[in-house]
């Protein structure tokens, strides 16, 4: 998977390919089902398989109150498409220009002379140019008129609803991450930096991992099991919320990472969520503290097999 972010340094390769244009935030299945196409495309006219995404999305400089929060950074999305065949992800720098130029100027401008596609593959809720004017029905026209093949491909749907990442976003926030990840390619992972806390956990026998500088959506307030990323691989025991057991309110991050003897203190650590397990709770004193997080360490083992089987 190649990343690029210049459009006026192109690799030969890049041009003459099939492409998809999009946000791609979280790569969901209907994304997966874009992608299918557009590789498949790719490979049958032996071109490039292109996805031209913007960085960030649009609306954070339109409307930056209205913004909602990432589902995914630009490496985790290149990663994520590469997996499903993508050869190259533009992560394109978006700016004003690119923003004011009407449907057919951006057709012309990045379609045809940038990257000299020779097809395209767009989903049924296509939109591009200012004010998002372009429809899908008027792409169809520029390309027709271009000489370049149009394929529209039809959402992926779950529960009678097209999975989107607006869906995504709304599971995640509720703290359904069981449902979320039935939609995703892959489980929600978020980043952060592990810095220093309380240091409670490691006083009764569960040190935690506070993660801070989380850069995409957290999911709800609960407890989850996962899986934590640094160097290493562990099952993860994952606190979203506040410890109302320490009188603390302010919302965080707290992780146990089951097996792990290794300082991560200013590391960087990624963490995927499998399943809630259940509701943030305070308890009477430390023993039932305890009793609970070692039941919740043991679910977690069963969650992680159980997923990874």
């Amino acid at each position: 998977m190649e990343i690029v972010t210049d459009l006026q340094h192109l690799p030969d390769s890049v041009r003459g390919g099939a492409v998809t244009i999009g946000n791609f935030d979280g790569v969901h299945l209907g994304h997966a089902r874009i992608i299918q196409h557009l590789t498949e495309t790719a490979r049958e006219m032996g071109g490039a398989a292109v996805v031209f995404t913007f960085d960030p999305h649009p609306v954070r400089l339109l409307r930056p109150a209205e913004a909602p929060p990432p589902l995914t950074w630009t490496d985790r999305k290149a990663e994520l498409l590469g997996e499903l065949g993508v050869d190259v992800l533009i992560a394109y720098p978006t700016n004003e220009a690119l923003l004011q130029l009407e449907p057919e100027a951006f057709f012309e401008q990045i379609v045809r002379n940038c990257l000299g596609a020779r097809a395209m593959v767009e989903g049924t809720n296509f939109f591009f140019g200012h004010n998002r004017a372009g429809t899908v029905q008027r792409l169809r026209e520029l390309t027709t008129s271009a000489g370049i093949k149009l394929e529209v491909v039809e959402p992926v749907d779950i529960g009678g609803q097209p999975v989107s990442s607006s869906r995504v976003r709304q599971l995640l926030a509720g703290g359904n991450v069981d449902l979320a990840r039935s939609m995703l390619t892959r489980p929600y992972r978020v980043r952060g930096m592990v810095t220093h806390g309380a240091g409670r956990g490691a006083k009764i026998g569960f040190p935690t991992a506070n993660l801070e500088a989380i850069d995409t959506l957290l999911p709800g307030d609960g407890v989850y099991a996962g899986m934590g990323h640094n160097d290493g691989r562990w099952p993860a025991a994952i606190n979203v919320g506040a410890n109302p057991t320490f009188g603390e309110t302010t919302r965080k991050v707290e992780v146990h990472l089951i097996g792990c003897d290794e300082t991560l203190y200013g590391k960087p650590l990624e963490l995927d969520f499998f399943s809630r397990i259940r509701d943030i709770q305070p308890f009477a004193d430390v023993h039932d503290l305890q009793l609970q997080l070692a039941s919740d360490v043991e679910q977690v083992k069963c969650v992680v097999g159980a997923v990874q089987s």
